[in-house]
């Protein structure tokens, strides 16, 4: 079998198995890396979940060739696409393609756990 035709291997990983790590400028906010590259055999996806402590958030930024998937679980924030704050609340799900000036703000009074969907998971070379 060459090394194009190597069968993938699946993952099953409990969550407690993960530390929680703080991505670079995020405040007041923690994410399990559940499937990554560096720890599972995904090559398209980055998937996790991430706590907001009241008040934590991520500064405004823009992927390049990265799309995204965040889908609230608990909490209420605010989600900033291009400038324009919506709240957001369990059941809200919010699509993210490459180019869009993004970021999420914890505005409630309880932590705002969310799903983050990537793909790819780096987002590549400036163009």
């Amino acid at each position: 079998m060459t090394d194009k035709a190597a069968k993938r291997t699946a993952t099953i990983r409990q969550g407690a198995e993960v530390l929680w790590e703080q991505p670079p400028n995020h405040f007041d906010a923690l994410s399990k890396m559940l499937v990554r590259p560096e720890n599972s055999d995904s090559v398209l996806f980055d998937f996790r979940i991430s706590t907001y402590q009241p008040k934590g958030y991520v500064a405004p930024h823009v992927h390049r060739a990265q799309e995204q998937i965040y889908y609230i679980l608990e909490g209420e924030g605010l989600m900033e696409l291009e400038g324009e704050r919506t709240v957001v609340a369990p059941w809200t799900v919010v699509h993210i393609p490459p180019g869009v000036e993004h970021a999420i703000y914890n505005t409630g009074m309880i932590d705002l756990k969310f799903v983050v969907v990537t793909t790819p998971p780096e987002d590549g070379p400036p163009e």
